[in-house]
């Protein structure tokens, strides 16, 4: 007589129960998704839920960039020393290369930084998707934005402020196609936190109201699911339910917003023209002094913006441009007339000019991890369960060196140990990609072009 083996019921560890519009709930751990043969690595592991990918042009003065020290007790240099509130979450990188960097000079660092993706010929996108763009189909599924795109005083120069090879950084899943960001920040304040469009929604508005819906409607899923549990399970599932239910009785009082996810103050960016690129010239000549002097407010008020709306899970992913690779705007606030492409080679290269603009950027960047490690995520910050890249596309502004590169991680997500200076000698940026994959809970050791990669994370991150 034929024997039967009863296959118990199981469940995936990832597995949304979805309810209204495109947002999910996921499901406590439960007995049944313990898989019938549990992989060691990922057994245990906690996977990090946010992703932040950060771009400043023009790399760095890297004679003076790098700390001094051992991995563990490290001195910051002069440009990374404002980052010294956060540096118990800090990993700071040398000897790392950008390998698929190899054509254009600023193109190929541009695009490659987030693909891990070779550019073949100048003028041309890369073939590829950038990593924000893979980890959104991850991490942002049932979030009414997939992933939050922005820039300040972008396209300047030769981009004549439009989309080019020279400020992408955002390239999607399906087509390959570059993604430009928003770049308006009165427009990406209401598309986030105004009242939406009916045929547009993801605002915060229609994220509380469907939020709501969801509610009522997995609620009767759940139950369903509890007939094939065993008591354990059912025991938990039950909790979780009340957890549900008291979720639901809190979003009655959402509309005056919880200190967590109040949106910013708008700010007043009547000074700021965000095309103010459809009128630059190739060489930087042509001047929106206005607009240049608004770059910190308006760099701030999106960093804010940012913040908030992956605390809100309006997304789980985001990038800000701090300009683009030709960075033909001035910096009055810092008493310099000329852009950084001036300071960087077009005017030959000048160190000084150049450091003081690094020192400028590494406070804003303390700025943003500042603002999420000071989010409370419930007995946890947001930047505790976020993974915060930094990069530009070149490491040496007058060579256009792209060994080396000034590269930084911040956060704890997936468990990522901060407060480490990590020495390499050669080390392929591919791995450093793979590395931030595997905090996501991508264990394949490859991203971007396999030529350009170990076969492994980058040693000593993960």
């Amino acid at each position: 007589m034929k024997t039967f083996r009863v296959q118990p019921f199981r469940l995936n560890r990832r597995t949304m129960l979805r309810g209204a519009g495109t947002i999910a709930i996921g499901l406590p751990w439960l007995e049944a998704m313990q898989p019938e043969v549990p992989t060691a690595r990922a057994q245990d592991r906690e996977f990090a839920k946010r992703f932040v990918g950060v771009y400043q042009p023009g790399g760095s003065v890297m004679a003076r960039f790098h700390p001094t020290g051992t991995e563990t007790d490290f001195t910051l240099s002069a440009i990374l020393e404002p980052l010294a509130p956060v540096l118990d979450q800090l990993l700071v990188f040398k000897g790392v290369d950008m390998k698929c960097a190899n054509a254009s000079i600023h193109e190929a660092g541009m695009m490659g930084l987030l693909t891990g993706v070779a550019q073949v010929f100048e003028g041309q996108y890369v073939g590829g998707p950038s990593i924000d763009q893979v980890l959104a189909e991850m991490i942002s599924q049932g979030k009414p934005r997939p992933s939050i795109q922005m820039a300040v005083r972008w396209a300047t120069g030769k981009s004549h402020g439009l989309l080019h090879p020279m400020n992408a950084l955002n390239f999607s899943t399906s087509d390959h196609s570059p993604i430009p960001p928003r770049i308006d920040p009165v427009e990406i304040f209401t598309t986030l936190f105004g009242q939406p469009a009916m045929d547009d929604g993801g605002g915060m508005n229609d994220l509380l109201a469907r939020k709501r819906s969801i509610l009522d409607y997995v609620d009767k899923r759940y139950v369903k699911i509890g007939q094939r549990l065993g008591q354990s399970d059912r025991m938990k599932l039950e909790a979780h339910l009340d957890k549900i239910r008291e979720m639901e009785q809190a979003l009655e009082g959402l509309e005056e917003a919880s200190e967590t996810c109040t949106p910013p103050v708008q700010v007043d960016t009547s000074d700021y023209n965000p095309r103010a690129g459809l009128s630059a010239d190739d060489f930087g000549a042509v001047r929106d002094q206005s607009s240049d002097a608004a770059i910190p407010k308006v760099g701030t008020f999106m960093m804010d913006m940012l913040v908030t709306a992956l605390a809100c899970d309006i997304t789980g992913v985001a990038t800000l441009q701090w300009t683009d690779t030709e960075a033909k705007h001035t910096f009055p606030w810092l008493n310099l007339s000329e852009h950084h492409h001036y300071y960087q080679h077009d005017g030959g290269f000048k160190p000084d000019e150049c450091e003081r603009i690094g020192i400028w950027y590494s406070e804003q960047h303390s700025y943003l991890l500042q603002r999420m490690a000071e989010t409370d995520m419930g007995g946890h910050s947001l930047l505790d369960e976020s993974i915060v890249f930094f990069g530009s596309e070149l490491s040496d502004p007058p060579t256009h060196n792209k060994n080396n590169m000034p590269f930084l991680l911040a956060g704890g997500g997936g468990g990522m140990r901060g407060g480490r200076f990590l020495e390499y000698n050669g080390a392929s940026h591919n791995d450093l990609l793979a590395a931030i994959m595997y905090f996501f809970g991508d264990e394949s050791g490859v991203f971007g072009q396999e030529q350009f990669s170990s076969g492994s994370p980058l040693s000593g991150v993960i």
